[in-house]
């Protein structure tokens, strides 16, 4: 019962007897078992983090602000790389209801997701979702502005002079890609700018095929002098693809993006984009779960939502002809 009380700091007991049991305890190499524990406590102090691309600098940053926030309310995170893959996804979030984890923080795949969110909401495990929402299930949220950020993107290159830009976006099957579509679509057509066929690119996230979307794009008896990218991978595989044909950002082809990229992410001409602050995703969604879980929340769901900063740099320019 003694030793109980020193490790689980409870109890009445002196400074010298937990003293002599913690000198015991370092001895002999003592590790408290967190299972049995949890098992005790009906709490593991374990969240789990899933998100859909770890190489993605967006999510590497989110990672590190849900870990610092984690520790700093006394839980330990464990992370999964999902890799866009929903049987990947589904793995894993069985995984983490055999591992009895509190809580769970996650980008969902997309709105094939709901079936595993649902799995989740069974077990009354917590969760928040990050960046992406996923019609038909409600949870708290931690989102970024995908319209306004697409719109103030879209704006820049016309008020450089650009009339025919194409929009290279994810499957629709994804919030953001659909958001920042409809706000592209919306803000071209508020400027009165036509849409021609072929303009509108659907890409795999995780950069299948680009390479050849970006050549046919070039074919166009009248292609386009910008390039608005959906997130930061998809702007980089087009500018390599650019790169491959011969041609030259700016000076050929201005192109923009959302998402920061980070300093190991160097880039010559380095992205303008509408940069969404990734690391307080994490933060402020480990505080939302942690919440949740110590039901200090509310009741009704939370909601909130990020405001994105456009940092103009070298990538877009005036359309070689002005």
């Amino acid at each position: 019962m003694t030793v109980s009380r020193v490790i689980n700091n409870t109890g009445r007991i002196s400074e010298a007897t937990r003293q002599r049991i913690l000198a015991i305890m370092k001895e002999m190499n003592y590790v408290p078992n967190a299972m049995a524990r949890s098992l005790v406590k009906q709490e593991s102090r374990l969240l789990s983090l899933l998100i859909p691309d770890l190489t993605n600098p967006f999510y590497t940053s989110l990672a590190r602000g849900a870990e610092d926030a984690a520790r700093d309310l006394g839980y330990r995170l464990l992370l999964g790389n999902g890799d866009e893959d929903l049987a990947k996804e589904k793995e894993y979030i069985e995984t983490v209801l055999s591992a009895r984890v509190d809580g769970v923080l996650l980008t969902p795949t997309g709105d094939q997701s709901l079936a595993h969110l649902k799995k989740l909401a069974k077990q009354r495990i917590p969760f928040v979702l990050l960046d992406r929402e996923v019609p038909g299930m409600g949870s708290d949220q931690i989102l970024g502005d995908s319209r306004e950020g697409t719109r103030m993107l879209t704006d820049h290159l016309v008020t450089l002079g650009h009339r025919r830009i194409a929009f290279l976006g994810g499957s629709r099957l994804v919030s953001t890609a659909r958001l920042r579509l409809a706000s592209f679509e919306e803000t071209m057509a508020a400027h009165g700018l036509a849409l021609p066929e072929g303009y509108l690119i659907e890409a795999d996230y995780r950069m299948k095929e680009i390479d050849r979307q970006i050549t046919a794009l070039l074919a166009m008896p009248e292609p386009p002098t910008a390039l608005l990218a959906a997130n930061n991978f998809l702007a980089l595989r087009a500018i390599r693809a650019l790169r491959s044909l011969g041609k030259r950002v700016p000076d050929d082809l201005s192109v923009v993006c959302f998402d920061e990229l980070e300093a190991g992410f160097v880039v010559d001409p380095f992205m303008t984009v509408a940069a969404q602050p990734s690391y307080d995703f994490g933060v402020m969604g480990i505080r939302m779960l942690v919440d949740r879980i110590q039901q200090k929340a509310p009741e009704s769901w939370r909601k909130v939502v990020l405001p994105p900063v456009l940092h103009v740099r070298k990538s877009s320019g005036p359309p070689a002809s002005l």
